[in-house]
């Protein structure tokens, strides 16, 4: 028996003001059943049938009118659709073809014939497909080849089943489809190394008439055995049963299908895109893609057809199907890194075994590679940091992280003008920090990324068993023992990472700078449940230099080798475990993964409001950015609640200032830099524009806000504190309220 590629098209006509999708007709006798399918632009009471006809039955599945009319024998099909008269040709059930046999209702969208010969041999020979009804969703005119290469690659490997190709005169792509969100968007996936799509077209984008099921159902698969609904870019993974047996033996006659998506490592120049090329997943990504296998005469009367599941009808909850998605049939890309982040691929065994066993292929392996070796025992600990214009807050947080166990500190600098850049030249010569100048410009980069790269090649880096990437505000804060990183580390033995989730110092209503140590002055922060705003719970993190990451990152290490993401053990700041999808880009904590039990971060964002000044000075004295300015005060100054945990480190802190600051140099630098920085402070309060921000800052409307974070949605820290309105400033701040704007400025209670 020769294979059948037949052809047919979906009766469709594109109207003035909306689409008929296709028009289908049931029976012979003296009264035939006419099923009209329509986009969403028009309502049920817009069409006006034929005389003699009757409206027998109305539904619809989410994209449009399906309604079905008896119509007298030799009655012209003369419908009125939107006012516009139109004669319909339906077309005739076919359901022979298909009477009792194994189907796939199918989608292609462009794969090629070579593509589709494979997914149909596959399946013919591990799940018995006996038939295959094909939505092709080529622009007419633009494949015309599909159906000929398809039959003649059919013939030439003797297979032996009818396959219904089946096209349309209309688009069936969602309408006004935006091209972020393009299917293989991966949620949480950095932008800058996907493909960038171009909005498609409505013969390209994303399948939007999902009515088609029901078409494919009406015309063809009525009386088929059973019908899986995948795509030619899915296989079914073969179990003891195949899938359409699954779903004759399953309780009313549905299964539900689970898809995997699935990537290559990488192709071989040149050579075609293949199912055997796949061979990873991505670990971090759980979503599943669902479709389902129906057995039509198991299954209610009532049942629809949709996309990814049967409407009417519950799948059998005792058995489900698997398939696996291969995602660069789908999108196909020179590189693979532009469909997905390669730092979450790892191999799978399954595809492996099925590329070699039942493809006889021998895809591309993902490389091997080591972990480094780490230092035994504790090992050294270093922190790596970027500072400008920081003078009289160096040394307290010089020996506060001295006395909690950090052995190396390596500091960049850049255009400094209180002396930064020269006390710390000092105290390199004195073997209390290591002091670099930051290159950045050179580098072409930001200086805090510039720093971060150049620290990889330094060797107290390379020695070091635990390193963190922190400021100049931020002090790690250790709640756990003697709070230092020995009670840390004892607390959490197997970890080799430590998130340290910030609490948001405030200023505590300090206005006036002082040469008083930060720890010890501004003791009011936010609460520990704080989501907002989304800097609240940003975190850094201590991690050992074990090589599972590449390089250095702000908040935590970057460039996961995906090879090793098993061996990671993250724990945030309570010691529990943070989940795999975190491991490659997260840098602020959620609901579920932040924690202050062990450890946390104190930022000292804004510090006094004379310091702030300084801080948001950018050197144009006339042209202060006052909005901005205050928005970041606004959104950094949290004075909820006091937290003085770390007040019990301050004596070790302070012995060791004590010790720097017996050196004569030592003290003379920082008197220089407290100098510098008043002196700074009373210039720009000096001038008009920085004494009204100072104004600002210190109203009693500003310190008010600065208590009520808990209470506002994450626009109002978008938008500034100006949204806010007085009335709304006035409310108690323990009372169980909450306000918040529209993007456009519209307010919410």
């Amino acid at each position: 028996m020769p294979s059948d590629v037949m052809q047919r098209r979906l009766a469709g006509l594109e109207l003035k003001s909306c689409a008929l999708i296709d028009a289908v007709s049931v029976g012979a006798d003296d009264t035939r059943q006419i099923t009209l399918y329509f986009d969403a632009r028009i309502a049920p009471k817009d069409v006006e049938p034929p005389e003699g006809a009757t409206l027998r039955a109305t539904k619809s599945i989410g994209d449009g009118p399906i309604l079905s009319y008896s119509v007298p024998e030799n009655t012209e099909l003369k419908f009125t659709i939107a006012g516009q008269n139109v004669v319909v040709a339906p077309g005739q059930d076919e359901r022979g073809h298909f009477d009792g046999l194994n189907c796939f209702a199918s989608v292609r969208n462009g794969e090629s014939a070579d593509t589709v010969l494979a997914w149909i041999a596959y399946h013919a020979q591990h799940h018995e497909l006996e038939g295959v009804v094909l939505l092709d969703r080529a622009k007419p005119g633009t494949d015309d080849r599909f159906s000929a290469d398809l039959q003649a690659g059919m013939t030439a490997h003797g297979l032996t089943l009818p396959v219904l190709i089946l096209s349309s005169n209309v688009p069936l792509g969602q309408p006004d489809q935006p091209a972020e969100a393009h299917p293989f968007s991966v949620p949480g996936a950095p932008g800058k190394d996907r493909m960038k799509v171009p909005a498609p077209d409505p013969w390209s984008a994303p399948l939007g008439v999902f009515s088609i099921y029901e078409i494919m159902r009406e015309r063809f698969l009525h009386s088929a055995r059973a019908v899986a609904n995948i795509d030619v870019y899915d296989l079914i993974t073969r179990g003891d049963d195949t899938v359409f047996d699954m779903a004759v033996r399953a309780q009313g006659g549905v299964v539900q299908l689970m898809g995997e998506q699935c990537y290559p490592w990488r192709m071989r120049d040149g050579d075609p895109i293949r199912f055997g090329d796949h061979i990873c997943v991505q670990f971090d990504h759980t979503k599943m893609r669902k479709r389902f296998c129906i057995a039509p005469d198991r299954a209610p009367d009532t049942a629809v057809w949709r996309l990814v599941r049967i409407g009417n009808a519950e799948p059998d909850e005792n058995v489900n199907g698997h398939f696996f998605r291969h995602m660069s049939l789908r999108h196909p890309s020179p590189a693979v890194s532009k469909i997905v982040p390669k730092t979450s691929l790892i191999e799978n065994e399954a595809l492996l075994a099925r590329a070699r066993n039942m493809f006889n292929h021998d895809p591309v392996r993902m490389p091997k590679d080591k972990l480094d070796k780490v230092p035994k025992g504790r090992g050294r600990c270093a922190i790596v940091t970027t500072m400008k214009n920081e003078g009289p807050f160096i040394l307290e947080w010089l020996a506060y992280h001295r006395a909690i166990g950090f052995d190396d500190i390596i500091v960049y600098t850049n255009d400094c003008s209180d002396g930064t850049d020269t006390m710390l030249e000092m105290l390199q010569n004195k073997g209390v920090v290591q002091h670099r100048n930051n290159n950045f410009q050179d580098m072409g980069l930001k200086p805090q990324h510039a720093a971060l790269q150049s620290a990889e090649g330094e060797q107290v880096i390379q020695k070091a068993k635990w390193v963190t990437c922190i400021d100049v505000d931020e002090y790690v804060n250790i709640k756990v023992g003697d709070g230092t990183l020995d009670a840390l580390f004892a607390a959490v033995p197997d970890a080799n990472m430590i998130s340290m989730t910030w609490r948001l110092f405030g200023n505590g209503n300090v206005h006036e700078f002082l040469d008083v140590p930060i720890t010890e002055q501004f003791t009011q922060c936010a609460p520990e449940l704080a989501r907002k705003p989304h800097q609240a719970w940003g975190f850094k993190t201590l991690f050992q230099t074990n090589g599972i990451f590449k390089k250095l990152g702000v908040h935590r290490p970057k460039g996961l080798k995906p090879q090793f993401w098993d061996q990671i053990n993250w724990v945030n700041g309570s010691g529990q475990a943070m989940p795999p999808d975190m491991y490659r880009n997260a840098w602020r904590s959620t609901t579920a993964t932040y924690g202050y039990d062990l450890v946390q971060l104190n930022h000292y964002a804004v510090r006094s409001a004379e310091s702030f000044l300084v801080k948001r000075d950018r050197g144009r004295v006339n042209h202060v950015d006052r909005d901005q300015g205050l928005a970041y005060w606004f959104r950094m100054n949290n004075n909820a609640e006091a937290e003085t945990s770390i007040l019990s480190r301050l004596p070790a802190m302070k012995a060791e200032l004590a010790r720097l600051m017996s050196d004569p140099d030592i003290a003379a630098a920082h008197a220089h830099s407290v100098v510098a920085h008043r002196a700074k402070i009373d210039a720009l309060r000096g001038t008009e524009n920085y004494a009204q921000f100072y104004a600002e800052l210190t109203s009693p409307r500003m310190q008010k806000l600065s208590t009520l974070h808990t209470h506002f949605g994450a626009n109002v820290f978008l938008s500034g504190p100006g949204v806010v309105p007085d009335d709304i400033v006035d409310r108690a701040q323990g009372d169980d309220w909450f306000f918040t704007v529209e993007q456009q400025g519209t307010t919410q209670h």
